[in-house]
Parts: C-alpha cells; sequence; structure tokens
C-alpha cells in the first residue's frame, strides 16, 4: 500500500501563552507561561497534479490558529471547579478553589476543554485543522492527521484523527 502526507513543521508555527493545569489530585500548577511549538502531518490522496494538499494553502491555517492563542492566558471552561465569569468592567475573573485571579478580559481566551495540557491543546488545534482543511478542500480531502503541540523541546502532546475505512 502506498501513501502520502505532507509535514509542517515552520518556525512560526508558534504561541506562546500562560496556564496552569489542575492534577487529579486537585492539586494545579503554579500560573505559568510556554512557548508553544506545533506540527501537522496531514495525509490524504495523492491529486493527479502530484499534491496531498498545497503547502501555500494549508499553512496559513496553523499559523493563524497560533496567532490567536499567541500572548493569551488559555483558560479551560469544561473543568467541572474551575470558574470563570467576565465582569463589567472588562476583566476576567477566576477562581479553582482557593485561588482567585483577575485579568483583563481581552488578555484570557476560554477554551472548550477540561485541562490546559498539551494533549487537550493539540486537540483544539487539530480539530480546528480538520474543519478548516475540510471547509477550505473538501470534506474528504484528509485521510489522517497528526497534530503535536510542544510546551518544551522533547515534551509533546499530540492529536491524531483518522478516517475509518467503510
Amino acid at each position: 500500500m502506498e501513501r502520502w502526507s505532507i509535514l509542517m513543521h515552520k518556525e512560526y508555527f508558534k504561541f506562546s501563552c500562560a496556564h496552569f493545569l489542575i492534577f487529579p489530585d486537585g492539586s494545579k500548577e503554579r500560573l505559568h507561561g510556554h512557548n508553544y511549538q506545533v506540527s501537522c502531518e496531514i495525509h490524504g490522496e495523492l491529486t493527479d497534479r502530484g499534491l496531498v494538499i498545497d503547502f501555500k494553502r494549508a499553512k496559513p491555517i496553523v499559523r493563524a490558529i497560533c496567532d490567536e492563542l499567541d500572548e493569551h492566558w488559555l483558560i479551560p471552561d469544561e473543568h467541572p471547579e474551575l470558574l470563570h465569569r467576565e465582569r463589567d468592567d472588562g476583566h476576567t475573573e477566576v477562581t479553582y478553589r482557593d485561588c482567585h485571579y483577575l485579568a483583563p478580559s481581552e488578555e484570557v481566551i476560554v477554551l472548550p476543554i477540561n485541562n490546559t495540557s498539551a494533549e487537550n491543546l493539540a486537540t483544539y488545534i487539530g480539530r480546528r485543522v480538520r474543519a478548516e482543511i475540510a471547509e477550505r478542500f473538501g470534506p474528504n480531502k484528509i485521510k489522517r492527521l497528526h497534530l503535536g503541540v510542544s510546551e518544551t523541546s522533547g515534551q509533546h502532546g499530540v492529536y491524531e484523527f483518522e478516517v475509518e475505512d467503510a
């Protein structure tokens, strides 16, 4: 069986953000930041022009998502104990147990995840990439997607999606 893919790992596929993880025992990390790096591999059929997907049209999709996340505090919306609310004064109040935080709302992004782990960030970005590729190139363009989010060198969260054979 022959397979084809493109692998995108550009210097500008990066974002810096603040977050903290909440562990299964209820403890949490201190608020801190990472300089995340994203890589994306898209598997698909080879076109009659010899392309899986046009790099020039695919790279801006990943870059735009990274740019959206860059220089923000990432908050999970689906954690059962972490609470957040946007106040009338333009600030977002975040509470986890006895810890209370306040930040300008424009600097906070609330994501549809339950924790801000590298795995969940990879899932969030990977699903966004899948949706954008389907919208721009057609719903059947991706056969398999492998998206990695590195929070430090040698430490990656990975999301994979594969179309099941019918």
